[in-house]
């Protein structure tokens, strides 16, 4: 959100600094508690397993990246290859596409029969 506001104020011709400076103050005030109250209203009583689905599956992507960040340097070297050059985007990209995975088996496992 602060990048599309940046290059409007780029666009406009205000200053970058009055721009970053002012932005994080207005777009914090209203939209999250007002999320927050629209998301209760909406799930009402499935709010616990629904914030149990995700800190779980936050606490299981965080592992999962943990480990696999350290100990991939590792297997690198042992195949032969160069760690420093191919860990950071093979990382990234593994943590990613397993961290999804991880979500949605979490979610499935914690909400099956209320509201999946």
């Amino acid at each position: 959100m602060t990048i599309p506001r940046l290059v409007e104020g780029a666009a406009v011709g205000n200053r970058l600094r009055r721009v970053a400076r002012d932005h994080p103050r207005r777009d914090r005030l209203l939209p999250h508690p007002a999320l927050a109250v629209a998301a209760l209203l909406r799930l009402g009583a499935h709010c616990f397993r629904i914030a149990l689905a995700v800190g779980l599956a936050l606490i299981g992507v965080v592992l999962w990246g943990s480990v696999s960040g350290s100990m991939l340097p590792f297997l690198l070297r042992r195949c032969g290859l160069d760690p420093a050059t191919s860990c950071a985007p093979f990382v990234a990209t593994l943590v990613d596409v397993t961290g999804l995975l991880i979500y949605f088996n979490v979610v499935l496992v914690v909400l099956r029969g209320t509201v999946l």
